[in-house]
């Protein structure tokens, strides 16, 4: 599918601001989350430029680069499959959410409620203090879901002007809206130098990093797209955890109440992207049992993972 045409400033302006009307509580709630991302950033900048987080910088970039590495084994197979049982496909998924789901719990939540008590000195004001993040995560989430133009294998286009857009960056910021907060989440996770958080949340992400890569590799494969295209998209949209990790890693390292913040805004957008993408991809074939089994081993895996490392 080649590019339609392109539409004159002013003519992409008036079909964002339709959207924007037709969406506006989502759009609020984008707004208000891109300027608490953009302050915790901006206050947590100078620790970085100053390099008073150099050890963990680099920490979140490792971290960062293991996804990316990983998503491309994951779909280095492009190369010798066209497809997968779909039932397959499921339970990779599955597995892929489990893992989230158990890494949001296990270590951004939980290390998060401490640090909030341990900030504020009250248990309740610890927990406030991640579900504002958490809000952050999701606000932010479903205005990028929103406002993306985006594709999704069996639902369709969203987005203003999606149709516009060659259907080969459709798919690829659908990608993007996974691999952006996972990477955050990376980043958050080292942003104390605590190696018993970020390593099990890397590890996590990391391996869960294999079937993503490889379900992304074959909806792209399904569509037509050769083998060598295939893999390297699927491949370069791993570049996004290195660059997620050091945005989570800068708004983190600011007020000591950014870290539990930041840990609830990285839980609250993969929690959203789990429930609102993943999960359900996985029940529209029939095959939500095995996508269900899939689910349980990936969170059991990494409620172990994290015990062990953690």
């Amino acid at each position: 599918m080649a590019l339609s045409g392109r539409l004159p400033g002013s003519l992409r302006q008036h079909a964002l601001w339709r959207h924007v009307e037709a969406h506006p509580m989502t759009a609020i709630g984008l707004m208000v989350s891109c300027l608490a991302v953009l302050l915790l950033f901006l206050g947590g900048l100078r620790d970085v430029l100053t390099d008073n987080t150099g050890t963990h910088m680099r920490y979140a970039l490792w971290g960062g680069f293991a996804g990316f590495a990983l998503t491309t084994a994951g779909a280095f197979p492009g190369f010798f499959l066209k497809a997968l049982p779909q039932r397959i496909e499921d339970g990779l998924l599955g597995l892929a959410a489990g893992m989230m789901l158990a890494a949001s719990s296990f270590s951004l939540i939980l290390p998060g409620i401490k640090a909030g008590d341990a900030i504020t000195g009250s248990a309740f004001l610890g927990a406030m203090t991640v579900v504002l993040g958490m809000a952050l995560g999701v606000m932010l989430m479903l205005g990028m879901d929103e406002f993306t133009p985006h594709e999704h294998t069996k639902t369709g286009t969203y987005g203003p002007e999606s149709h516009r857009l060659n259907r080969i960056w459709l798919f690829v910021l659908a990608i993007a809206l996974h691999n952006l907060p996972e990477g955050m989440a990376i980043g958050v996770g080292f942003a104390q130098g605590d190696l018993q958080v970020g390593i099990p949340l890397t590890s996590a992400i990391a391996m869960q990093d294999i079937p993503e890569g490889l379900a992304v590799v074959m909806a792209l494969r399904s569509v037509g797209y050769s083998p060598l295209k295939s893999v390297s998209i699927a491949s370069l949209t791993g570049l996004l955890e290195p660059l997620g990790s050091i945005i989570g890693l800068t708004l983190s390292s600011g007020l000591a109440i950014a870290y539990p913040v930041g840990l609830g805004l990285a839980a609250g957008a993969m929690i959203f992207v789990v429930s609102n993408e993943v999960i359900p991809e996985t029940h529209r074939n029939g095959h939500q049992k095995f996508a269900t089994v899939g689910l349980v081993i990936g969170f059991a895996l990494m409620m172990t993972l994290d015990t062990v490392l953690g």
